[in-house]
């Protein structure tokens, strides 16, 4: 078992200002979106639950270490089709080619939710076809719930967790309980804190301190999470989106914003703890090109990741805890009990606020983010 480094949240400012796309439904503050349906492809009416799926293949695009690594052996011998794997390190990279113009070929796309969204606004999504995917019964109904595509009408969820503080028990007098253990650390932990560097998860801290919300548009929002950032600043360690656990395992670090599944909980004084004012709820999501030539084969690719003996490997390997009640239900109890953020149970994950894609104003978090990091 091995803990994949991989960076597949980055800006998405870019993305949005090279799409601008306005999703006006995501009103800051709100988490409660209505995702708008996507339109029924020329051939949706004539997709056929029966094809002969030999005659088609499947070509997908996935971050590294993200599936395993034998998935097209597997795929092959289950679906009898061919199956082609593409890979990307970011969500920008990938939503580059998808909304360059061109057809790259992808039948389905693994991209984080609020890109997800993004990309159905942009009429880039086949709507899922849930007599297609069987297996969708083998998700938590809370995996229904999401709320950048509640229904799953046009994505399906392949991992979720949340964000919190990681910390040593053993090097800290008093546990985190709150952000502000982060943006205000007692004294002995000064200068042994870090945070992540990624904009969005890089506001999160102070916005919720403050009682925000993370898909805030308002200028007013932003500029108090700004001085709240700036203020945090001189009593950190630094920014760290990707060695933070290893900071905490030799003692350099003593307190990490984290993402669940990144704190090395096996560490016998490492814990995990979601503060009290709350914080995130963050899906990868598996979707189906609308310019897809193979649909019937994409949605048998979906159908098989969902079969509890595939979609365990994503926990067991990446420990990120998967929407799929059979294959959680399947974990080794062990593997369980050493990796506690595993344990979190969907109703838990729900009570965080959904990272939400909020449009052109993904540009005011761009312009938060350089800004705190220029500070002195």
């Amino acid at each position: 078992m091995s803990r994949i480094r991989y960076t597949r949240r980055l800006p998405a400012a870019v993305l949005v200002a090279g799409l601008a796309i306005a999703v006006s439904a995501c009103g800051g503050g709100s988490t409660d979106t209505t995702a708008a349906a996507p339109a029924a492809s020329a051939s949706s009416a004539q997709l056929d639950p029966n094809m002969d799926l030999s005659k088609q293949s499947i070509s997908i695009s996935v971050w590294p270490g993200y599936t395993p690594e034998d998935l097209p052996k597997r795929v092959k011998e289950t679906l009898k089709t061919e199956l082609k794997v593409s890979l990307h390190d970011t969500n920008e990279i990938i939503m580059g080619k998808l909304t360059a113009g061109a057809d790259i070929g992808l039948d389905v796309a693994f991209v984080s939710g609020q890109y997800a969204q993004a990309l159905n606004e942009a009429g880039l999504l086949e709507p899922i076809h849930p007599e297609l995917i069987p297996n969708l019964a083998n998700l938590y109904p809370e995996a229904k719930e999401l709320s950048y595509d509640k229904g799953n009408v046009f994505s399906v969820p392949y991992t979720w967790g949340t964000t919190g503080i990681c910390y040593r028990t053993d090097l800290v007098k008093t546990a985190p309980t709150s952000w502000n253990d982060i943006l205000d650390p007692p004294a002995d932990a000064k200068k042994k804190v870090t945070m992540m560097t990624t904009e969005r998860w890089l506001a999160l801290p102070a916005a919720k301190a403050l009682g925000k919300s993370v898909n805030t548009k308002s200028d007013e929002d932003i500029t108090a999470i700004r001085a709240k950032l700036i203020e945090a600043k001189p009593k950190l360690l630094g920014y760290d989106d990707v060695t933070f656990g290893d900071r905490l395992k030799s003692g350099e670090a003593v307190m990490a914003e984290a993402w669940d599944g990144w704190c090395p909980t096996t560490e016998k004084n490492i814990k995990f703890v979601v503060p009290k004012e709350g914080s995130d709820l963050w899906v990868d999501t598996m979707v189906v090109l609308k310019s897809s030539k193979n649909k019937e084969a994409a949605h048998a690719f979906i159908n098989f990741i969902l079969d509890p003996k595939i979609h365990s490997w994503a926990a067991e390997n990446i420990l990120y805890k998967v929407p799929n009640k059979a294959a959680m239900d399947a974990l080794p109890a062990k593997l369980k009990e050493e990796n506690a953020p595993l344990q979190m149970t969907p109703s838990e994950l729900l009570k965080g606020e959904s990272i939400i894609d909020v449009g052109e104003d993904s540009t005011k978090f761009t312009r938060l983010a350089t800004e705190v990091k220029a500070a002195k």
